[in-house]
């Protein structure tokens, strides 16, 4: 694992914050009460990508997603319950909030995505998993501020390089979100090497 720099974690934080809804979402921490929770991916990544290219903080940010982890119960139903809970929650935002249970991604993921996936003991091990390296990033508030996660440092998000992930090398999803990303931001550079 990577460790960021303080300097470029600071920078990080200081634009996902940029984005209302992530600032919204981080406030009502409390309220969610997810056990290992972490808002991750996207809204995160996309944010920064949003402003390297001078436009809105939210700007074609499909969704917002949360994970947490709950090894003790692992049905569809459990993580339905706490998704009804996070709307209840969130849903004066007006934006779709996906929750995930990572404790139980190896029992739906390979029926949905047609690879195997391991079983996770944390939800930052689901983060390690993202299709792509450079977008392995997920903030978690603390009773000081905020912790970043982010394996493989900041600096090749920051760079906009797209590489598949060697924990997850399932190369034609890569290939299918590497050209969504660079639709929306072209700059963005892929690299199957």
């Amino acid at each position: 694992m990577t460790v960021p720099d303080p300097h470029a974690t600071e920078r990080f934080l200081s634009q996902v914050l940029r984005n209302r809804y992530n600032r919204a979402i981080l406030a009502s921490w409390r309220e969610l009460a997810l056990p290992d929770g972490w808002l991750v991916a996207g809204c995160l990544f996309q944010t920064v990508w949003n402003l390297q290219s001078g436009r809105a903080p939210e700007a074609d940010i499909k969704d917002y997603d949360l994970f947490y982890f709950d090894a003790a119960d692992l049905s569809a139903e459990a993580e339905q319950h706490m998704q009804r809970r996070v709307d209840a929650v969130l849903g004066a935002l007006d934006v779709a909030v996906e929750v995930k249970n990572q404790a139980r991604v190896h029992l739906w993921y390979e029926g949905y995505f047609g690879f195997p996936y391991p079983q996770l003991a944390s939800a930052t091990e689901g983060i390690d998993r993202f299709l792509v390296p450079a977008t392995c990033v997920g903030v978690q508030p603390t009773s000081s501020g905020h912790r970043v996660y982010a394996p493989n440092g900041l600096a090749i998000l920051y760079a906009g390089e797209l590489a598949p992930n060697p924990l997850t090398h399932h190369l034609p999803l890569f290939r299918a979100k590497a050209a969504s990303y660079r639709q929306r931001w072209p700059w963005l550079s892929v690299s199957e090497g």
